[in-house]
């Protein structure tokens, strides 16, 4: 099985500016642009202040990571503070980003979340960036294993179950619209065991939408989403109509880190179930974050896309 595409193919460079992994963490916006001048003393105080809130600490430490300059700055952190577990985790996932990039060796990124993990054993960030470089490079086998210790020191971790739905959601690439498919299964699993307040009530309709990638690709469903079965038929219509009524029920009930993710998802979702009152709804609550998947999916612009989708949902199209 073959990993999800990135956020942006290549094709869609010209629309990167539009998307920022950061969404609306204006901390985490202030401490990037700090470590891009060598400042790594406010990612510091971020992380030590995010403490041991895993789902804030994974997005805050990927996001880190995506830079080209995050390592170097790291390791400039480690000279300074040598036992610095924080900054053992922030280099050993930015180390995973450079090998996803093509500019590093996958030993030296897997080295550094053992040495991460053993500084900070509880800590599931290690763990997710091993997840991270396996779910490109490794065996399901593998990633089943990574996931698992992700789990057990957070059970609902949040990057780490669309991690796993979308590994999962590459199984049996042609078996066509299967309501029965595995990925079905692990998504309600998910979403069974985890709290009632929990975003991961969501994770059937990542699940619906990353299957829509997979068969689009394999070109069983229309490149258009709008104009596919996939999202009108009953377990379409099952999903859609929990995961908006657990929306409804719990979406001022604080902010996760990742919310808007799932936000981008639902609303996709309901703008390609022909649901334009309900999309209107989510899009006024994403505002000006929209986020790459599923917009992107199977391989289309997905600024286009997401504006195409929004203006028709609230008449300004």
């Amino acid at each position: 099985m073959s990993p999800p595409p990135p956020p942006l193919g290549r094709r869609h460079k010209r629309a990167s500016h539009a998307f920022d992994a950061a969404l609306d963490d204006d901390q985490l916006v202030a401490a990037r642009a700090a470590l891009a001048q060598g400042r790594w003393q406010a990612a510091r105080g971020l992380l030590a202040q995010t403490g041991d809130d895993w789902d804030a600490r994974a997005h805050r430490v990927t996001v880190l990571a995506l830079e080209s300059y995050t390592a170097a700055w790291a390791r400039d952190w480690l000279l300074a503070e040598p036992e610095s577990g924080d900054a053992s985790v922030l280099l050993a996932v930015a180390l995973v980003q450079r090998v996803l990039a093509g500019k590093e060796k996958p030993v030296r990124a897997r080295e550094a979340c053992r040495t991460a993990s053993a500084r900070l054993p509880v800590d599931p960030t290690p763990w997710l960036g091993l997840l991270l470089l396996e779910h490109t490079l490794g065996t399901e086998e593998g990633v089943v294993q990574l996931f698992d210790e992700v789990r057990h020191r957070h059970a609902d971790h949040h990057h780490a179950h669309h991690l796993m739905v979308a590994r999962l959601a590459e199984r049996r690439a042609t078996a066509g619209l299967d309501p029965l498919h595995e990925v079905y299964d692990f998504a309600y699993w998910a979403a069974e065991q985890a709290p009632a307040d929990s975003p991961l009530a969501i994770l059937p309709v990542i699940a619906h939408a990353e299957r829509y990638r997979v068969l689009a690709a394999a070109g069983l469903e229309p490149a258009d989403p709008a104009a596919s079965g996939h999202w009108t038929g009953r377990r379409a219509r099952q999903v859609m109509k929990a995961a908006f009524d657990w929306w409804l029920e719990w979406e001022h009930e604080g902010g996760h880190p990742r919310r808007l993710v799932d936000l981008n998802f639902l609303a996709h979702a309901k703008s390609c179930e022909g649901r334009g009152a309900e999309a209107a709804a989510l899009f006024h609550r994403i505002g000006e974050h929209p986020t790459p998947a599923p917009w992107s999916y199977p391989d289309r612009d997905p600024l286009t896309a997401f504006r195409a989708a929004r203006d028709s949902a609230l008449g300004t199209s």
